[in-house]
């Protein structure tokens, strides 16, 4: 008789174990999904200062919110120099300028940024980086000569600063600087979540958005 109800109770054990499996299993998942969610969204915290749209299993567990309006990941300096020559009734003016200036290219924080996190993966998703300023730093005269009656103006000197600012803009977008700042955002995200599951980082333009 002890052998037979011994018998019984592990077959019932045995039943109850199988049968809850399918259920642990399933809350293990999830309590996974939920521990990844979270460990991408400090991540981004972190780097941005801004607390993106995270999805997990189609369920919305945080809202964006962001303390800052915008993130620079890339910052370069730039150097241009550009030199103006007139001459009338033969006397000349002769006006050479260099310009120190810095580009800082990343992300416009007041667009959306998603986290969805699903078994298979998961993707990140915020606006193309983009050119975020263009400050001059400083601006050094290399010659400044006058004509005995041709004279450097103050219209002189207003056209020479506008150059050296066509001249820098021109050389920050030959740089490519928001491409490198997508990949310095992919790269940061990437390294620093520790997870298996393929972490895809996508970009979109914002115009095609709206």
């Amino acid at each position: 008789m002890i052998i037979v109800l011994s018998g019984i109770a592990a077959g019932v054990f045995v039943f109850e174990r199988c049968t809850s499996l399918p259920g642990r299993a399933a809350k293990t998942s999830v309590d996974q999904l939920e521990r990844l969610g979270r460990d991408v969204r400090n991540t981004i915290v972190q780097i941005a200062q801004i607390q993106p749209r995270v999805t997990i299993n189609e369920r919305v567990y945080f809202e964006q919110t962001t303390a800052v309006s915008e993130l620079a990941l890339v910052s370069q300096r730039l150097e241009v120099e550009h030199e103006f020559l007139h001459t009338w009734a033969g006397s000349s003016k002769r006006l050479r300028l260099h310009g120190t200036f810095t580009a800082k290219a990343g992300f416009d924080l007041h667009q959306e940024i998603s986290v969805n996190v699903q078994p298979e993966g998961i993707v990140v998703r915020l606006p193309h980086a983009q050119i975020l300023g263009l400050e001059q730093n400083a601006v050094d005269v290399l010659a400044f000569e006058n004509g005995f009656w041709n004279p450097i103006s103050g219209a002189d000197v207003q056209s020479e600063l506008t150059t050296l600012d066509k001249l820098a803009r021109e050389q920050t977008s030959e740089r490519n600087l928001p491409e490198q700042a997508e990949d310095e955002f992919r790269k940061q995200v990437t390294s620093r979540v520790r997870t298996a599951s393929p972490i895809h980082v996508m970009f979109y333009n914002v115009n095609a958005r709206q």
